[in-house]
């Protein structure tokens, strides 16, 4: 079985979610492996990140680097090719930045490509087998690709079990001497932070999100009613932002807001792979929907059938009462 290797995202000094849930997707792979993070970046930050990584992982790959201080996937391109084995799997994001670095680094590597993996059935050295989802996560494929020579899988954010910081004690190697010319045709200009609204819903621990089955702007108030009897705040998916019934700041997902509330109340939302994407954290997850078949219904800790306007109004009731 090839090598395991798990590229590390991070801000700030601090990585993100799916740092954790790559070890459990990694078991799926191959249950003996031992996964080696790849973590790249330059100065105190990276290795705030390094550290914290060597609690999840039995060794970790330091690449430092001013040109990877941004995290531009020309530069990490580069980085990892010249780092990694040949035939190596390995684990990305499935966001912007993955997918950017992705399918030019299989290409690099000549190895199989696969995006956008929830789940994995098996490996068997040669073949691997993965779930995807499909038109808006209505429906799943089973995928097979050749991983003898390798493989770059992306990984979709909240689809494995994460990682609890086990004090693994795992081995810093540094290979930033390793990673050569860096020089790319991008240029970093600057980070533009999205605008905040009225309310920063990154904040709130207890979200009321809104979706198509609100039907009509006159009918937010009663979603409002409802988060004000909570002590919740009001967050929507992309439609509500593009018939202008909320400021594009409550928008949840990947073209919105990440969000890590501790509950989440999905109301009328289908449940897409593009807003479940923006909720991170591991919370637990109330859906409302009048269709049984919403994707919703598969990553919901617990799932009503209903229409959200007969159910809000009774729900606010029993709150307040």
């Amino acid at each position: 079985m090839a090598e395991i290797f798990a590229y590390i995202p991070h801000s700030a000094g601090v990585a993100e979610d799916i740092a954790m849930e790559y070890p459990d997707a990694a078991k799926k792979i191959d249950a003996a492996a031992a996964v080696t993070a790849v973590v790249t970046g330059s100065g105190a930050d990276l290795d705030k990140v390094v550290e914290a990584m060597t609690g999840v992982y039995s060794s970790v790959i330091k690449i430092d680097n001013e040109a990877l201080a941004y995290p531009n996937a020309e530069v990490v391109r580069k980085a990892l090719v010249s780092v990694l084995p040949a035939d190596a799997i390995v684990l990305l994001p499935h966001n912007t930045f993955g997918m950017d670095l992705g399918p030019g680094l299989s290409i690099k590597m000549d190895a199989s490509f696969v995006a956008d993996v929830v789940d994995i059935d098996s490996c068997d050295g040669t073949t691997l087998k993965v779930v995807r989802q499909e038109l808006g996560g209505a429906v799943s494929t089973h995928v097979s690709c050749d991983v003898a020579a390798g493989a770059v899988v992306t990984v979709r954010g909240g689809s494995f079990v994460p990682a609890e910081d086990a004090a693994a004690g795992g081995a810093v190697v540094d290979k930033s001497a390793d990673a050569g010319d860096l020089a790319c045709k991008r240029r970093f200009l600057e980070v533009v932070e999205a605008e905040v609204g009225d309310v920063d819903i990154t904040k709130s621990d207890l979200l009321v999100s809104i979706g198509r089955g609100i039907e009509e702007e006159d009918n937010i108030e009663v979603a409002q009613e409802l988060a004000e009897a909570m002590g919740a705040v009001v967050s929507c998916s992309r439609p509500i932002v593009d018939a202008k019934w909320l400021e594009k700041s409550r928008q949840v997902g990947t073209s919105g807001q990440t969000v890590k509330p501790k509950v989440y109340l999905a109301m009328g939302i289908s449940g897409s792979f593009q807003h479940m994407g923006g909720v991170k954290g591991n919370p637990y997850i109330i859906a409302i929907n009048k269709n049984p078949k919403a994707p919703i219904f598969q990553v919901a800790d617990v799932g009503v059938v209903a229409d959200i306007l007969e159910f809000m109004p009774e729900f606010t009731e029993a709150v307040s009462g």
